[in-house]
């Protein structure tokens, strides 16, 4: 781990390195000491921590649900059960405003799972940025970073899965020939315009996966680096600074969840709408 006599690049460095294992040239299978390591295990090196901590998140939230649906009561409800049921009806009413086209059981579910799954995620960024590295480098690990969305693996991979259902239900829905038919004739339905309007078509489908992981991840890894800067600070400047920004962070946790949950629904429906 960075020391205290590192300098202020070196520490932000540290803390922004994933822990990964994977091939190296000279190591083999090991995990990577630094950040050069970590780059020569190449692509399909692994990032232990973002893994971890997002099966960790997943896990807490099935886990809270399970406990709050089985102790749920018709009678007065206990404030935790209160908090749920308000995500429920929140999460409910988004899908409700956002898919339009047909009935799809499975657009509720997916919709409640990305918004508390990527809200428990983000909701890491608050723990204190030396805690987690410091407590496990007693334990030998060099890195230690802990908020997964400020990973593109994970963000781009969520988005990677949403892409993928887009494909599956324009499909499902408009059939192989239907969906080919919309790509070729929309915006122009003339057939002179179809190689024009497959480039605009693809690019746009392309983008959206694209566009979906990246503002996560951007935004995020953003907050990342400003609470690095902060904690760079003395004392009392980065106590003066860290908790309003915190607090801000809050919002930005949430509305990073929300807003991915949305266009997530929003380009579901699309996929379930006929042109």
């Amino acid at each position: 781990m960075a020391g205290n006599n590192s300098t202020p690049t070196e520490y932000i460095q540290h803390h922004l390195q994933n822990l990964t294992y994977g091939y190296h040239p000279e190591n083999g299978w090991s995990l990577a000491q630094s950040a050069g390591e970590a780059q020569e295990m190449g692509f399909w090196a692994i990032h232990l921590d973002t893994m971890g901590w997002s099966l960790a998140m997943g896990a807490l939230f099935i886990w809270l649900f399970r406990m709050v649906g089985k102790a749920a009561t018709t009678g007065v409800p206990g404030k935790l059960q209160c908090a749920i049921e308000m995500i429920f009806e929140f999460v409910e009413g988004t899908v409700r405003g956002a898919f339009l086209h047909g009935k799809n059981p499975v657009i509720a579910p997916l919709a409640l799972t990305l918004f508390v799954w990527i809200f428990l995620m983000n909701l890491l960024k608050l723990v204190p940025v030396d805690l987690m590295p410091e407590l496990f480098a007693k334990f030998g690990v060099e890195y230690m970073k802990l908020v997964p969305t400020t990973d593109p693996n994970i963000t781009l991979g969520m988005a990677l899965g949403v892409f993928c259902l887009i494909i599956y239900y324009s499909i499902k829905v408009k059939g192989a020939g239907g969906f080919i038919k919309e790509l070729s004739f929309t915006p122009f339905n003339h057939w002179l315009l179809i190689p024009f309007n497959l480039i605009m078509e693809l690019i746009g489908l392309l983008v959206k996966p694209l566009s979906l992981g990246l503002r996560l991840f951007g935004n995020l890894f953003a907050g990342e680096v400003i609470f690095l800067l902060i904690a760079l600070l003395p004392f009392w400047v980065s106590w003066t600074l860290n908790v309003p920004w915190a607090i801000f962070h809050i919002l930005v946790i949430t509305l990073q969840a929300f807003i991915f949950t949305v266009l997530t629904v929003v380009y579901l429906n699309a996929a379930h709408e006929h042109h």
